[in-house]
Order: structure tokens, then sequence, then C-alpha cells
């Protein structure tokens, strides 16, 4: 399997801190390194920077947007990441994927999102 991308790592990252637990970045990505049933390469497999893994990099982008969106609180600098009430909310409603255009139903999302087009 292709290492997937960011919109389809959102949804199980919310699947897995649904438990409302604070998880760090590492045990999220061990998780969905298994889930996704990525071959050893896939896991190896390090950005063209070579100072991160590649899919280690799209949970982080990830796991930012759903936090961007109100869905996950994760303190700066801690890795550690939880569901958001809104967070919980959102499994209830399975959409297909989470990508941008989805996201930008949430108010703190399409703020984030216009200002970073401002600058």
């Amino acid at each position: 399997m292709a290492i997937p991308n960011q919109k389809e790592i959102g949804w199980p990252i919310l699947e897995f801190l649904k438990d409302g637990k604070e998880h760090h970045i590492d045990k999220i990505a061990k998780r969905l390194e298994d889930h996704f049933e990525l071959s050893k390469e896939d896991r190896s497999l390090q950005k063209s920077s070579g100072r991160e893994g590649l899919f280690h990099n799209r949970i982080r982008w990830a796991n930012f947007y759903l936090r961007k969106a109100g869905l996950v609180d994760s303190a700066r600098g801690t890795g550690m990441s939880k569901i958001t009430a809104d967070g919980k909310d959102l499994l209830k409603e399975e959409p297909a994927v989470l990508d941008m255009k989805y996201l930008m139903r949430f108010p703190a999302f399409a703020e984030y999102r216009e200002n970073v087009r401002k600058k």
C-alpha cells in the first residue's frame, strides 16, 4: 500500500483518540502504521530532507489540521493529542475524507486558512 496522504489520515487519528485520553504522536504513528498495513519499506521512507519519516510528517500535518479545526487539542511542542467534544461529535458523522474543503465548515479552521491567505 502507498503511504496515505493527510486527508486519509485524519479520520483514523480521530478514531484512535476517541478514548478521550492524551496520546503521544509516536503512539498514534505506530497505531496508524498498523492500521494502514504499511510495509517495512514504507515505514522507513524519509522526506527528501532526510530529517523525518514521510508517513510521520503526514501524520503531523493531519493532526495539525485537526487541531486548527478544533477537533483535537494538542499543546504545541509536547507531541500529545486529545480529541475534543467537536471531534467526538464528528465521529458520529463518518465523512468520507477530512480534506481541507470539509474542514472549512469549522469556523476555527476557516479563520486559520483566511489568516494563511492574508500572509
